[in-house]
């Protein structure tokens, strides 16, 4: 089978596409046949070597695929050869071929096409994670979304608002900024023409932000921290900006407010009951129209590192992802 190799943590150039031995699964395991995989900033960094966990060279990057089932383990009751499916692993998704342990993988709904189910599961599922298990986002609070018109921040503002928050949007240009109102957002920040801080500030008449799903890092983070509401949750979801900031927790203490870590692929883990659950309520609020996946750009996997370089240039206006 065909699958993106990268062979060294390096430059996304490096990466190549090779063939490779169809992988063996274990009795808890499925083989899916991919018909389409979700292109994440994660993966950008797992191949530079600069994300939290590094996998053993060589590897294959991808953490989300939708396909059907070709071989079940002896241990899988839920899911059969055959079965379309949407399900998440670490590694390996940049693949004609992954297998990946069942009780991360789910059926696929007949009204969700493969393409916008792999685009689905990351970037909606963190948001809804991050703000149902982690903020514990409440209707009527409000939210600020950073990076609003990425992938996972497009999503945080669908899901904040099918939660009944107040969503405001940031984003580093006007076209980005419409695109996410068009997807819910109530308000709009652009911070290259607006102060962060004090424009959040305004548009709470002082109280700052309940929640912030900052997934940017570098000054949008230093900003935002300084614009929380008393009792208010700043979670920590990713540094697009390449910068790793750093929290003066004086902040918290005298605002009074949490930082709270979002690791969604651990939680898929360590919580796989709660992950489903989750997965069922967001096909739910697909199926109703709450959600969209939208599509920036499809790519071959032959065109896999100008896939993750279009996305590591933050051109993205909602999801990129591979077709088989």
């Amino acid at each position: 089978m065909k699958a993106v190799v990268c062979h060294d943590f390096g430059p996304l150039s490096d990466l190549t596409v090779e063939g490779i031995p169809v992988p063996d699964i274990r009795p808890d395991e499925v083989l899916i046949d991919v018909d389409a995989a979700g292109v994440n900033f994660p993966d950008a960094l797992l191949v530079q070597g600069l994300y939290q966990i590094q996998p053993e060279t060589p590897f294959t990057p991808g953490c989300e695929v939708a396909g059907t089932v070709i071989q079940a383990g002896a241990r899988v009751s839920h899911l059969s050869v055959g079965q379309r499916v949407v399900g998440v692993c670490q590694i390996g998704g940049y693949a004609q071929k992954v297998a990946i342990n069942a009780a991360q993988v789910m059926p696929l709904p007949d009204f969700i096409p493969s393409e916008e189910a792999a685009a689905l599961v990351t970037a909606h599922a963190t948001a809804h994670h991050a703000l149902k298990q982690r903020a514990q986002l409440q209707a009527g609070e409000t939210l600020v979304v950073t990076g609003a018109a990425g992938g996972t921040g497009l999503a945080a503002v669908q899901i904040g608002k099918a939660m009944g928050a107040r969503v405001i949007a940031v984003c580093s240009s006007a076209e980005k900024l419409e695109l996410a109102k068009k997807h819910g957002a109530d308000e709009g920040i652009n911070y290259t023409e607006e102060d962060l801080k004090e424009t959040v500030k305004s548009l709470t008449n002082g109280n700052g932000a309940d929640v912030v799903y900052e997934c940017v890092g570098g000054d949008s983070f230093d900003a935002m921290s300084r614009a929380m509401a008393w009792g208010g949750r700043l979670l920590v979801v990713g540094f697009a900006s390449g910068q790793i900031p750093r929290l003066p927790v004086n902040l918290t203490l005298v605002k009074g407010y949490s930082v709270v870590g979002v690791f969604w692929g651990v939680f898929t883990q360590k919580q796989p009951r709660v992950f489903n659950e989750n997965m069922k309520e967001l096909m739910g609020w697909y199926q109703q129209g709450k959600v969209k996946v939208v599509i920036d750009a499809r790519f071959t996997l032959e065109q896999a590192t100008q896939a993750l370089e279009f996305m590591t240039d933050r051109k993205v206006k909602g999801k990129v992802v591979l077709t088989m």
